[in-house]
């Protein structure tokens, strides 16, 4: 327990003492990394993928947080981007935030492989390969850069459509809410 402990201990100050040396530009470059990720996806702002377990969130978010740390960042919105990391990290440590954005990850992935089990029926050479390799042509294609391109991609759309949905029910139930708060004050006049 105790050379666990030491060894933290010195990977800490390892890590601190490479934050001392990183650049200036470096240092703005991350904060204008962050502050242009996409707002409702947690996993952007760390820079991690979407597999990425509890702990390497934690590391992720202690890397990057003494990168733009505003004591050590003199970009003027170095405030905002630890304040992004900060949540970014509450969200992905919450057991039903999590489990919310890793179904809608899981969502755009079913989407796109139900996309790719299309194109591949059109194409026959690679319906045999996929065939003939028993899945490892598609779990080498996932690894790929260009599917998990895609994977980004579409886990925005869904993203941004369930926050669309999720606004217009706020709205809805705020508009109900005002009209049963004027029925009632109506009906109370009335009783005057």
């Amino acid at each position: 327990m105790g050379e666990a402990n030491t060894s933290s201990i010195d990977d800490d100050l390892l890590l601190k003492s490479f934050y001392a040396e990183v650049s200036e530009v470096e240092r703005d470059n991350e904060v204008v990394r962050i502050l242009s990720c996409f707002k409702l996806n947690a996993f952007e702002y760390l820079n991690l993928p979407f597999d990425s377990s509890p702990e390497d969130v934690k590391k992720q978010c202690r890397k990057l947080s003494l990168l733009v740390h505003p004591d050590k960042c003199k970009h003027p919105q170095a405030k905002e981007a630890f304040s992004a990391l900060a949540k970014a990290q509450q969200l992905l440590l919450d057991p039903q935030e999590r489990e919310y954005l890793v179904n809608q990850i899981n969502a755009a992935r079913e989407e796109l492989r139900a996309k790719r089990k299309k194109q591949l029926k059109k194409d026959t050479a690679s319906k045999l390969k996929s065939l003939v390799d028993e899945g490892k042509y598609e779990q080498e294609y996932e690894k790929s850069d260009e599917f998990q391109i895609q994977l980004k991609l579409k886990v925005r759309e869904i993203l941004t459509d369930q926050e669309w949905r999720r606004r217009k029910m706020q709205m809805r139930i705020s508009e109900e809410e005002g009209r049963l708060k004027k029925d009632e004050e109506e009906s109370k006049e009335m009783w005057k």
